[in-house]
């Protein structure tokens, strides 16, 4: 490098310090940032609970649970404080399942199909298939109601 490169700052650099000048700005104004730290608590709280809702289905529900996670911390200690705890016991976890047996990982795989089709017909959306298909049997019905014609 030469040392004209190593002297500049790095784009992703001047893009933090632009944002902790802004934010900086908003403390100084309290009802504005008091209003702000609203608005993040709401947005990162919804995307939470629609990732702890992701959770069991194919997809990235922990990678949102982790997003939502990452927006409250950028506003609130406790939530940084989780997000770090939270990502060391997924790593845990996920290490330690991916070391057990292969019938442990298959029993796994079946607990989460099963709570992922228990969600789907709760919400009626295994009626719905079996309509599209031409099935109709009573038993895929939701007990709730949801989906009912």
């Amino acid at each position: 490098m030469t040392e004209n490169e190593t002297e500049q700052p790095s784009r992703w650099t001047r893009v933090k310090d632009r944002w902790k000048h802004w934010r900086e700005g908003l403390r100084r104004r309290p009802r504005v940032d008091f209003f702000y730290r609203i608005a993040v608590a709401v947005v990162g709280l919804v995307v939470l609970g629609l990732g702890v809702l992701a959770i069991p289905y194919p997809g990235p529900g922990w990678a949102i649970v982790f997003i939502g996670l990452g927006i409250l911390a950028t506003e609130f200690e406790w939530a940084h404080r989780l997000l770090g705890y939270a990502r060391e016991r997924y790593d845990q976890v996920m290490d330690w399942f991916h070391r057990q047996p292969a019938i442990v990982q298959i029993l796994g795989g079946l607990l989460t199909a099963l709570v992922v089709f228990t969600t789907l017909w709760l919400l009626g959306a295994v009626d719905w298939a079996g309509e599209l298909f031409g099935v109709e049997h009573g038993w895929l019905d939701s007990p709730l109601g949801f989906g009912s014609s």
